[in-house]
Order: structure tokens, then sequence, then C-alpha cells
């Protein structure tokens, strides 16, 4: 016997079964088909991200590519201010995992990554105590062919005096030399800034690595401070490296001087003056997205020498007064035979005319100073010394765009009794009754202290150092804290800057120019490699950018401005773009070396991307460039619509067609029953 069917229950039943299932393959962990792995980090904040794998009670005192794979590693210094322990970044299990580990024999001060020996791989230059408490002992340990470092055979350099060298290209052939004061240059004869000029010949078997030279700084030298914040970084706007230090007056004061990079011709004194009355670490950034490097530092009325905290604090922020932007990209840039702004395809056009105004005047409208009881209403204590190592370390405020806004943003930390806090200040446009501005709402900038989603920051009591970074090279600034390991907290905290927020970056670095075309080789031609991590001090980039309303400014940023003091600054440079639907117009990368044409101009380039440049020193040979683009997190579920959309556009034509030929059919079995009464 048959059964008649019941269609409605089996649709019934087909619908549920459809569900059932895409509820089984889609949610059930056992069975899940999901193309899109779980987030790691959820909420709208930043999120406690814990020690990513770093462990003990040192410190990090560097941060660089050690083994060239373009993810960021960190160099630890032991409590013992001996050990040195590379911890390699490892994006499978979003942790650090310690790499070789060796004792150096005696204190160390400070740690330089970089290239030394122009093979391609990054060397440490270490600075550590000497037997004579006057001096600094400097040791290289050289990268091997492999991996990892020669800590068997490390070179020994002359040595320094206590104010930390700072490394520099001098004569444009793109190897790193040193610039600072030797113990023989004190005695009066000759110049007192020396110069470590790279001689290293690799194919020579008893090659040294320095030569001590007179620097070519052509002009009246000062007494290098102890501690310094002397940067290299391009102050007068032709992207070209420039010099600026910071002198011991002789009078328990401090004075800046500022050198002009001239290339063969050496530098030039350009600028001098005094530094404000107590005047701690000085940072470096375009604070006012103008194409021109500014500065930014604290100053307190007095520091204690027991918990580094500094009291009656001001934040200074001394605006680089240069060529602006042209407005209209018509206009010529000259009036009457002279030079008035920029055009976008000239920034890197230089202005002998630049100045820094640090006098406190209201007349003065380049020098912009405030209270930091205006920001931090519990407390007016800065950090500006961390006592935990010895000697204490300068702290200056951190310098990054961490809402991608394309203005910088800043770390600083608190005290208020045993308490150090760490804080996020946002960089806004000006209003009225906001911390920078007047009253009336003018002004460059204005600062506001972030509140929301900064619990995790600010709950940290005991940090003693700040910096930014980026973790895993996904495009977003972190943070890393450093703590004091008080109440069993650990002296690590990475903190993940898990905001959203509608704007672009864009990563930048300059390779030092080893291994030309792009491959390195290790001994006997074996092990190829690429020199992805032999960042270099002194690269500059000028930008221009248009925003979705159609305005067009320009921003510059520097590479590597500072590492004495473990400054603990990236390898690379990240900026933020702001909001824009368009690529950017130019980007000018500038170097060192000394050619007529020292930059290049990259037209075009796609924003959220990182950007490789491989200078080469010969006159007439090609950079090459490399993009490499960083899929968002949006780009599945743009693949996800497109998919879904291309279907269903299938399905209508699919239908749209059975449609036709159904007509079609039928039209064509109306014509072959029509009777033709004509033909009987």
């Amino acid at each position: 016997m048959m059964f008649p069917r019941r269609p409605g229950k089996r649709r019934r039943f087909t619908l549920a079964s459809t569900i059932f299932l895409a509820t089984t393959l889609f949610i059930s962990p056992a069975f899940a088909i999901w193309p899109f792995p779980p987030k790691r980090f959820t909420g709208n904040a930043l999120i406690d991200a814990g020690s990513m794998g770093l462990s003990g009670d040192g410190r990090v005192v560097a941060l660089g590519d050690f083994d060239g794979d373009q993810l960021l590693d960190v160099l630890l210094l032991g409590s013992d201010q001996q050990t040195l322990s590379v911890y390699y970044w490892k994006h499978d299990s979003f942790s650090f995992a310690e790499g070789e580990s060796f004792k150096h024999p005696r204190k160390v001060y400070n740690v330089v990554p970089g290239d030394f020996t122009h093979s391609g791989k990054l060397d440490i230059l270490v600075m550590s105590q000497s037997r004579n408490n006057n001096q600094l002992d400097l040791t290289l340990y050289p990268a091997l062919s492999g991996d990892g470092l020669d800590i068997y055979n490390p070179l020994v350099l002359p040595s320094s005096t206590l104010s930390q060298p700072i490394p520099l290209d001098v004569d444009g052939d793109m190897k790193i030399d040193l610039l600072g004061i030797t113990p023989d240059s004190l005695d009066g004869s000759g110049s007192t800034f020396q110069l470590w000029q790279n001689v290293w010949n690799a194919s020579a078997p008893d090659s040294k690595l320095f030569a001590i030279e007179d620097a070519p700084f052509n002009g009246k030298h000062c007494t290098l401070a102890n501690p310094h914040s002397n940067a290299v970084v391009d102050l007068d706007g032709d992207c070209l490296a420039d010099v600026f230090l910071v002198c011991d007056d002789g009078r328990g004061g401090k004075s800046y001087q500022i050198w002009i990079n001239a290339k063969d011709d050496g530098f030039s004194l350009s600028q001098e003056g005094a530094l404000p009355s107590g005047t701690q670490a000085i940072s470096f950034a375009d604070i006012d997205r103008d194409g021109t490097i500014d500065v930014i530092f604290p100053t307190c009325s007095r520091v204690s020498s027991s918990t580094g905290a500094g009291t009656d604090c001001y934040i200074n922020i001394a605006y680089n007064q240069q060529l602006p932007l042209c407005s209209l990209s018509t206009d010529s840039g000259f009036r009457k035979g002279v030079r008035i702004c920029r055009r976008p395809g000239d920034l890197c056009t230089a202005d002998p005319n630049f100045k820094f105004n640090l006098s406190d005047s209201p007349d003065n409208h380049n020098f912009v100073r405030f209270p930091t009881s205006s920001l931090f209403s519990s407390s007016s204590s800065l950090l500006v010394l961390d006592t935990t190592f010895d000697p204490p370390l300068p702290i200056a405020l951190k310098l990054g765009d961490v809402n991608l806004d394309g203005f910088p943003d800043v770390l600083a930390i608190t005290v208020a009794g045993r308490e150090q806090t760490p804080h996020l200040i946002y960089s806004v446009p000006c209003a009225a009754n906001l911390v920078g501005c007047a009253q009336d709402g003018s002004g460059r900038r204005g600062w506001k202290l972030a509140t929301k989603g900064v619990e995790t920051l600010e709950a940290v009591k005991d940090a003693r150092s700040v910096t930014f970074l980026d973790m895993d090279e996904d495009g977003t600034l972190d943070i890393m804290v450093q703590r004091s390991g008080q109440a069993g907290q650990g002296n690590f905290l990475f903190i993940q800057n898990n905001f959203y927020y509608d704007a672009f970056f864009l990563k930048a670095i300059v390779l030092n120019g080893a291994c030309g075309n792009g491959w390195c080789y290790g001994a006997n031609g074996s092990g190829r490699y690429h020199p992805f991590g032999v960042s270099y001090s002194g690269a500059t980039y000028k930008y221009t950018v248009l925003d979705t309303a159609g305005h067009r400014s320009a921003a510059q940023v520097g590479q590597l401005p500072q590492t004495a003091y473990q400054s603990l600054q990236t390898p690379y440079s990240f900026f933020g773009l702001g909001r824009t639907n368009n690529y950017i117009e130019n980007l000018f990368v500038g170097t060192t070396i000394h050619a007529p044409e020292h930059y290049i101009d990259m037209e075009g380039v796609v924003p959220n991307s990182k950007v490789v440049i491989l200078p080469s020193a010969k006159e007439g040979e090609a950079w090459k460039r490399e993009l490499f683009l960083r899929p968002g997190e949006w780009i599945p579920w743009v693949t996800v619509t497109v998919v879904v959309a291309m279907i269903l556009l299938a399905i209508i034509v699919l239908v749209l067609h059975l449609n036709e030929k159904r007509e079609d059919e039928l039209e064509r079995r109306k014509i072959s029953h029509h009777i033709n009464f004509d033909a009987l």
C-alpha cells in the first residue's frame, strides 16, 4: 500500500535538518569548518596580553630583528647587568622564545643592535663598565654567518667617555660609525668630538672595525652631557639626517647644538642655545603634522635621586619653524624669487633659515609649555629617571600614533607616593580650555588624557619604563611596560592595542645597503638570506596624503633617531595616515648617502603596508623597493561578501536563463501547432 506524501512536513524536516547541520558545522568546536580563526583579543580597549613569554627579573635593553624574519625581537639584560639573552618573536605561538644567552665580563650600561660589519645581519655593540671609572668599554659581538652571535670572538673597540657615543653614517658609505668623545680628546688638543670611523674589511683577516679620527664638525665643540638626548634626525627639511647634541654648559645647566649635514663638507654648526632649567630627556617627532621634526621634553624643578621622580614638572614643545607645505598644488612656491613654501613634489628642499625658539614668552607661538598637573589632577610628578638601574637611566616621553590619526600621542609615567602609573595622552585638535591650547581655542595641538578603555594600562602601579612597539606586525602600536616586579606581578607586561580606528597606517624601514642585490650569502656562498633586520640610524620619511575632504597635509618621521641610554626605539618607522580614500601621493625616503640625490620619491604607495627600501651607495645604481601588504581582519569578510554576491548573482542568472528557456520552448510549441489556412 502506498501512502500519500506530505510535502509540508518534508519541507519542515528539510529546513530543520539544514539549520541543525549549519549549527553543527559552524559552531561545534569538534566539527567546525568556519574559515576564520577566533579573535585572540576581544573588546575595544587596551588588553592585558601578559608577559608574552618573557621571564626573569631582568629588563629589555634593545629591540631589533635579530633573525631577519621581519618580526621584532627583544634583547634582555639580566638582573646581574651582565647576562644578555635574545628572545625571538614566534608568530605561530604569538609569544617570544628564548634564543642564545651569554654573559658579558663586566656590567652592561647600554646595547646598540646594528650591522656594524655590513654582513646583512645584526651585530650588538655593548657599552659596559670599565676599569677606569671615567670610561666606557665598547665591545662588539658580530653576527655569525649562520645563526646567532659570535660570543667567543668579540671585537674590543676603543673606549669612550661616560657620555655614550651615538651611531651615524658620517661619510655616506652606509656603514655605521660612532660619534662621541674619547678619553684622549679631553686633553684640550685637537677636536673634542671624535669619530669611530668604520673601516671594516671582511676579506682582511686582521681588519679592525674602527679607526679613531677627529669628527668633521666645523664649529665650536661642546662637552656632551651625561646622560644626553643626542639624536640623528633631519631638522632642516632636506631629507638628510642632521645631528642634535645636548651639552653640559659647565654651570649645572644644559644647552643644545644643531649640526647640519653638508655631505662631503662635513657638519656645520647651525644653531645653539640654552635649554630650559630642569630639562630632562628630549624626544623628536612631527607633533603638528606639518612636515617638520619638532622637539618635546619635560622640565622639572627637582628630581629625587632615590625615586627618580621629578616635581613641579612641565611638558614643553618647541615647534620647528620651517618652510610650510604649499596650500595649493598649483602654487610655484616662490614669491618675487623667494621660496615661501614647498610644493608636494619638493618636500626634500632644505630650509637654511629653519630655527627653534625655546624662549617661554607670550609672543612666542612656536613654544608651548603646560604643567603636568593640568593633565594628571592627582599628581604633578613625572618619573624622569629609572633608579632601578645602575647608573640611573633617563626616561623620555614616548611618542607614537596610537589612534592612527597622523599625530603622535604620548606615553608618560606619573608618581604618586610609591605608585608609578603609566598614562596615555592623546593629541587632539585645539579647542577652548584644552591643555596646550590658548583660552580662545587657538594653537597647534591640544592634549587629552585617555580615560576610556585604558584600565589595564593604568592598573599598573610599579612601572619603571614604557615604550611603543607593534606585536606580531599587525599594524597597531602596542605598549610594553617594564615593571619593578612588586607584588609578584612580574617584570614585563605587554598591552595589546585593540581599539578600532577607521584610519590607515604605513610602516617603513631603510636597510643599510648590505648585499646590494637583496640577497646575502654566508661563508663560502652558503646560507642565502635577506638583510631585512639591518636598520640604521638617520633615514628620513616625508609624505603627503589627502584626507576624505580632499585636504592635503605633509608629515615627517625619522628612523632610529636615538639609541643611547636604552632608548628602546623600534628599527622601523610607524606612522598613521588618518582617514584617506586614496594612495599616499608622495613618499620621500632619505638616507645619508653622499650622492647628488640622496633620496627617492615613491608615488602611489598602498596604505596598510610595510615598505622595505634597499638603497645603493653607488651613484647611478637604482634603489630596490619591496612592498608587503598586511591583510586586515576585514579581508576575509570582503571575500565572503564577494563569494556570496557571486553565488546570488549566479542563481539569479540561472533562474532568468531557465525562465527564458521555458518561454522559448512554449513559444516553439505554440508555433508548431499553428495551422496555416492559406496553404490548404
